[in-house]
């Protein structure tokens, strides 16, 4: 469009969509907001005080981020009078969810209407009014993985005047330092203003701007619930129906994860232990029956030491019995291949997970594999199998959270109970993930190995084999002449009697 052409269709429209942004969206886009959208549409339109904070609690996939990035137009398009423009930014909980999502979202809108290509500009940081590139402005702003509270706070700063937009993204994990700096926003109010602040996410934390929204400053706040329910007929049509009772059968309703992506509620906490002191003394004192597990394959989870302190670890576990780990230090390359060549044969292991994560265990896993051995490396960053963790490290410590609450048996071992009690999980990306093993670490003052050790057994399913070689031993441990004759305790050791000739090496 020419100029002129472009005024006077911008004139036309400006005063429709700005009263009602859901007809921008059908003409300028060419398709029908949900329920919730039009609802989110109408409450931004209002320009009272009362409608000025907007928060959307939804579950996984309603179509939040089209919603924030049509209202962000509506904003562009439709406010400001000479000599003062509309400006605004938006954020989100990391600079890669910005970049990944809400930005591209933006552009993908504009790029359905001839309108907003003409007059605005589009960058990777920055959309702006053509003719008014420094005051006519919507930029994209995140902070430093390292920064502190006040150069969170920072990340809104700057922004004043009369007709000022914020858009918080995946607000669930924002810190509340992000917020407080938007809501300064509202100290100057003058009458005739447009401010607003729109943040959306899923209930993933019980603090931060979105919990707040929809709690103890719900007030203040427009709160649009958006789930996925199968029964509730305000639902979002998005949401697969079929999908979300499958989810809500297999799970359940008072699932965490089912209760943040598929009903869009907060669940009982943000960060949650995975195991409790109670189930595990539970598990290490349980007794289980040699048939239970005598036919299940015999697998070795193997934690490689990383730093002078941590410690190298074998464990142990044949279906429901883990039993007692192997433990030593300072072992080089070419001991830690024999250590596990050794308990491999003596026990008859029909497979060996090794912690591949850093290439901190390359050595071992190509030892192993070059004398034939079945290794299967453990990347604790690669992709799970399920789709409802973040990555195979969570996915392998909530098979055996699973695997002690179902009636695993443990090893009688404190500190083993304390590095599984330490554990907690939280929500990243919508998906179940674990606090990262440096925090861990900083938790216990120590290397979590042991319980690395036992998770990595349920890193990837191992099948029996039809029998095992032995290289070094020709006996191999009975845990039935361990205690009673037909029941394996909590006491039960591993490759028993078997002499390892390594340095550093405990029980």
């Amino acid at each position: 469009m020419h100029r002129p052409e472009l005024l006077r269709y911008a004139a036309e429209r400006t005063a429709r969509w700005r009263a009602e942004p859901i007809q921008m969206v059908r003409e300028e886009f060419g398709v029908e907001p949900d329920p919730w959208q039009a609802e989110m549409l109408t409450a931004f339109a209002d320009p009272s005080p009362a409608k000025s904070r907007i928060a959307m609690k939804a579950c996984k996939g309603p179509g939040k981020t089209a919603g924030l990035a049509w209202a962000i137009w509506n904003f562009m398009a439709c406010y400001g009078r000479p000599g003062e423009h509309p400006k605004g930014a938006a954020t989100s909980i990391t600079g890669d969810n910005l970049d990944d999502n809400l930005w591209p979202e933006i552009q993908k809108w504009r790029s359905r209407s001839k309108y907003f290509q003409s007059a605005f500009e589009w960058t990777k940081t920055r959309i702006f009014a053509r003719h008014h590139p420094e005051t006519w402005f919507f930029s994209a702003r995140t902070w430093q993985k390292t920064a502190d509270k006040q150069q969170q706070a920072n990340t809104l700063s700057g922004i004043h005047g009369a007709y000022v937009l914020f858009v918080l993204d995946e607000s669930g994990g924002i810190p509340d330092s992000v917020m407080s700096t938007g809501e300064a926003v509202f100290s100057t109010r003058q009458p005739g203003d447009f401010l607003k602040i729109l943040q959306a996410g899923n209930p993933t934390h019980l603090e931060g701007p979105l919990y707040a929204a929809c709690t103890t400053a719900r007030h203040l706040w427009v709160v649009i619930e958006i789930t996925g329910d199968p029964d509730d007929p305000r639902r979002s049509p998005r949401i697969d129906i079929e999908w979300a009772r499958q989810q809500i059968h297999d799970h359940g309703r008072d699932n965490p994860w089912v209760m943040v992506n598929v009903l869009g509620t907060f669940p009982p906490a943000s960060i949650n232990a995975l195991l409790g002191p109670e189930e595990c003394s539970a598990a290490m004192r349980r007794q289980i029956a040699a048939d239970v597990y005598i036919s299940a394959p015999k697998v070795l989870g193997v934690d490689v030491a990383r730093e002078g302190d941590d410690r190298f670890v074998i464990f142990p576990r044949q279906g429901r019995v883990a039993f007692r780990p192997k433990v030593a230090r300072n072992l080089k390359t070419q001991d830690q291949i024999a250590m596990v060549a050794r308990a491999s044969d003596t026990w008859g292991a029909d497979g060996i997970l090794v912690d591949a994560t850093g290439g901190f265990g390359a050595g071992l896993i190509d030892g192993l594999q070059a004398a034939h051995y079945t290794v299967i490396p453990v990347q604790y960053s690669g992709a799970p199998y399920d789709p409802r963790y973040l990555n195979k490290r969570a996915e392998m410590y909530f098979e055996a959270q699973a695997w002690v609450k179902s009636g695993g048996c443990l090893p009688n071992m404190p500190e083993l109970q304390r590095e599984l009690c330490a554990v907690t999980y939280l929500f990243r990306k919508d998906k179940f993930a674990l606090l990262e093993k440096e925090q861990f670490k900083k938790l216990l003052g120590y290397s979590p190995d042991l319980a690395d050790a036992f998770a990595e057994t349920f890193a990837f399913p191992v099948q029996k084999k039809a029998a095992a070689r032995s290289q070094f031993a020709e006996t191999s441990f009975d845990p039935r002449r361990v205690g009673r004759p037909d029941v394996h305790g909590p006491e039960a050791g591993f490759v028993e009697g078997v002499r390892l000739p390594m340095r550093g090496f405990t029980s």
